[in-house]
């Protein structure tokens, strides 16, 4: 779900309709003389229990993961970053404004009933509904899509979304405007279609393994709750014939270090994350079968910021400004992390940002201007600031807690209690603004800043923060609008650079993706947004 640079180029031919986008769809590449095991079955660690598996109602790798093994969307984003078809076979657009897709003929769910293009009309005026409440619900309007950001506020119906079947098997929408990245858009896992006949059917029931149907490679079979969740081959998917895997088992083992034993004793294939304190070690004693992948994402801390002392961006650039992120990323962490000053990626999409000037500050000087402002904010020796800092339960958020505690002790006098809960109830506490700090991270969407950045905007459903700064959502709005990538990047500098004097948010590290993957696993490559797929990979023979 997000391009390379090199690909730009790719894209805007295909936006301009200048070259075929009816390429053939890629999925399990097998090379020539590979013996394969009889038994094609993968298990996969997934982190956590996944809050549903209804692509309207998450927001995260957690349920992404799976999500993608089990449906279509219209394309998708390839590792090297170029568009494929999936559901569609071809699309056309006009004036970069009105596309219109192909379905491929004769796609069906995972029962045997036909996917429709009235199916995706539906799906997408369920997402932007308010009565949906979907964390992704501001997403069709970021893509521009006609009456889209209206829907989600409330201010318009779901039927006057701007798309609408033109007969079962082509699917149009019109934007407002121009979307620079908006095929990439496209490929995320809250616009795959979902079954109007089952979900008005069962309700919120229907992502039962009883009820369930899916328009990809796998199909659910099993759900043992924070046990695992199994998803056998769907014989019915439009490309089932380049899949190689039969089943695949995902397990929501939250430690890190029941993840690798588990992967040493022979019962995991692939490790969801590598614990940080294993890390040299493990590089060391399993060589090959340590994977480090550059992912587009970044960890944070978000802030309540209508919650007192948080409502202060004194108090915020303060705490920012005192955090030593280089010993955070070289010796807490210690995988290839960067150091984050900015919310977004130093390069994406053709931009190269750049960091706020306190940044190349040395640490003392950093140090001295954060007890400033927090003096000027009313916080002292005599009256210290004390929090609570929240973490979904893991022994690495909870490591990088300790030591970011740390430094603020150390350095201003401040108190951060530390607080975890597990995932699902951390996002929840989240969205209803029952918090003072909590560590959160970003995966890009698709390869642009904007992916990043929107989500600060005010209004959008993904700002738990609350962050709202008119001039802020004025320099999205213009670089929505920009005719080109330099002019964009001059305007996500400009949104950066408030971010950096408000700080909603304190960008810790960027990050790289670490996993312990079996020798007999082939196939496994992940994209620059982290994910890989398992209709991708096969198991040779051991």
């Amino acid at each position: 779900m997000n391009l390379l640079k090199h690909n730009h180029i790719t894209l805007a031919l295909l936006a301009a309709g200048l070259i075929s986008s009816a390429s053939i769809a890629c999925a399990a590449n097998v090379p020539a003389g590979t013996q394969l095991a009889d038994k094609q079955e993968l298990v996969r660690n997934n982190g956590n229990e996944p809050a549903s598996l209804d692509p309207h109602k998450v927001e995260s790798d957690v349920e992404y993961n799976i999500i993608s093994d089990m449906f279509d969307g219209l394309v998708a984003v390839k590792p090297d970053g170029t568009i494929e078809p999936r559901l569609a076979a071809s699309w056309e657009n006009k004036d970069n404004t009105v596309w219109t897709f192909h379905l491929r003929p004769g796609i069906t769910w995972s029962d045997g009933t036909a996917i429709t293009a009235q199916d995706i009309v539906w799906s997408w005026q369920r997402l932007v509904s308010p009565k949906t409440a979907s964390p992704y619900a501001s997403y069709p309007g970021n893509m521009h899509i006609v009456n889209a950001a209206d829907i989600a506020l409330g201010k318009k119906t779901p039927d006057t979304l701007g798309v609408k079947a033109l007969d079962d098997n082509t699917f149009q929408v019109t934007l407002t405007q121009p979307t620079a990245a908006f095929l990439a858009m496209l490929a995320h896992p809250s616009l795959v279609p979902v079954d109007q006949v089952l979900i008005t059917r069962f309700g919120d029931k229907w992502t039962l393994p009883e009820h369930f149907v899916s328009s990809g490679a796998y199909k659910l079979s099993q759900w043992v709750v924070n046990e695992r969740i199994i998803g056998v081959r769907n014989s019915k998917y439009w490309d089932d014939e380049h899949t190689v895997i039969n089943k695949v088992t995902y397990l929501p083992i939250h430690s890190e270090a029941a993840d690798v034993n588990r992967y040493k004793a022979g019962e995991i294939d692939i490790v969801y994350t590598l614990p940080i304190n294993q890390f040299a070690q493990l590089k060391k004693t399993m060589g090959a079968q340590v994977d480090v992948s550059p992912q587009l994402a970044t960890y944070y801390y978000e802030f309540n910021t209508t919650k007192a002392p948080f409502n202060d961006a004194r108090v915020r650039r303060a705490l920012n400004m005192a955090l030593d992120k280089d010993i955070i990323a070289d010796k807490v962490l210690g995988q290839g992390q960067k150091p984050a000053w900015l919310i977004s990626q130093p390069e994406i999409g053709g931009v190269t940002l750049q960091a706020p000037d306190y940044a190349s500050w040395p640490q003392e000087k950093r140090i001295a201007e954060a007890k400033k402002l927090l003096t000027e904010a009313g916080f002292g020796a005599n009256h210290p600031l004390s929090f609570n800092l929240l973490y979904n339960t893991s022994e690495s958020h909870q490591r990088i807690a300790i030591a970011v505690s740390s430094m603020w002790k150390k350095n201003l006098g401040v108190e951060a209690k530390l607080q975890n809960q597990e995932w699902k109830t951390m996002l929840d506490t989240m969205h209803t603004g029952d918090f003072d700090a909590v560590r959160y991270a970003w995966i890009a969407d698709y390869d642009d800043a904007a992916s990043f950045l929107d989500t600060f905007r005010t209004g959008d459903s993904q700002n738990t923060s609350k962050y709202s700064n008119p001039a802020y959502d004025e320099a999205m709005r213009n670089a929505a609008m920009a005719k080109d990538v330099t002019e964009r990047g001059k305007f996500y500098q400009q949104a950066e650079d408030m971010l950096a004097q408000d700080v909603p948010a304190i960008p810790v590290y960027h990050y790289v993706r670490t996993h312990l993957v079996k020798p007999w696993v082939g196939g496994f490559t992940p994209d620059r947004l982290g994910y890989y797929y398992t209709k991708d990979m096969y198991i040779k023979k051991h």
